[in-house]
């Protein structure tokens, strides 16, 4: 049976502490105990806190964007995930490809955060995906083949782990791959996943790269995508809100 969809919001470096917390208040009341999504917002490290409370008793789950491997010492600027676990965050995105390119993080180092998120009881949504460039050099599949091989620990599964695929060239563009590009990206992380966990069908593949109210539907029911990642749209309630209400309702 396909796992329960994810909507998942990526806030990136955006809004002040009133803005997040107005946006985390509309999401709060419109996510019922009922939905067929469950829903995790990543607000910028500063606001964790302000959103928590708000979020605090909702079914919408606080998440961070990033963590540092160590539980704490001389590394000045960084988060631990014990820190974001003790400030209630049961998500942190580990790999995006902004902290690929701009801080050079590479598989062993996503990896490592990963393994670090889940000893602290976090779930780590590890990100992969290719550029443009290796995209039109038919490397694809290699490259997110070999990003889940070296960035994801072994032994993880459904409970404990999300993967999401997004395609470089696609965020913030407002380019999408074809569907059939997604669902064969997506059937071969499940396929690589398997050589990783016994439970790879329990584990949620989320597909992010401007994904907006327009394409979910159809994004959302692509074999093998189990939810989205979203970035510039999870910014505005009505639009967020609306790609989670595209996903199909999963029993």
């Amino acid at each position: 049976m396909a796992p329960r969809p994810l909507i998942a919001g990526n806030w990136k470096m955006n809004l002040d502490r009133e803005g997040a917390c107005t946006l985390a208040r509309a999401l709060a009341p419109s996510v019922g105990a009922g939905a067929s999504f469950d829903m995790v917002v990543c607000p910028p490290a500063p606001y964790l806190i302000p959103v928590g409370e708000v979020l605090e008793g909702s079914p919408v789950c606080l998440g961070a964007q990033d963590c540092h491997t160590a539980d704490a010492g001389a590394h000045t600027g960084d988060v631990s995930p014990a820190m974001l676990a003790d400030v209630g965050c049961r998500y942190v995105i580990v790999g995006h490809s902004e902290r690929r390119a701009d801080h050079r993080e590479d598989d062993a180092m996503v990896r490592a955060k990963a393994e670090a998120a889940r000893s602290h009881g976090l779930i780590p949504i590890v990100c992969v995906g290719e550029t443009e460039a290796e995209r039109e050099a038919g490397r694809a599949l290699q490259v997110v083949g070999e990003q889940i091989a070296g960035s994801v620990p072994d032994g993880l599964d459904g409970t404990n782990l999300v993967v999401a695929y997004e395609p470089v060239w696609a965020i913030g563009t407002g380019r999408t791959p074809t569907v059939d590009d997604v669902a064969a990206v997506h059937a071969h992380i499940r396929d690589v996943l398997a050589a990783k966990t016994p439970d790879a069908m329990g584990v949620r593949i989320l597909y992010g790269g401007s994904v907006k109210p327009a394409n979910a539907v159809e994004l959302l029911a692509v074999a093998n995508v189990d939810g989205a990642l979203v970035g510039g749209a999870s910014l505005k309630a009505g639009d967020f809100l609306a790609i989670a209400r595209s996903a199909p309702v999963r029993h």
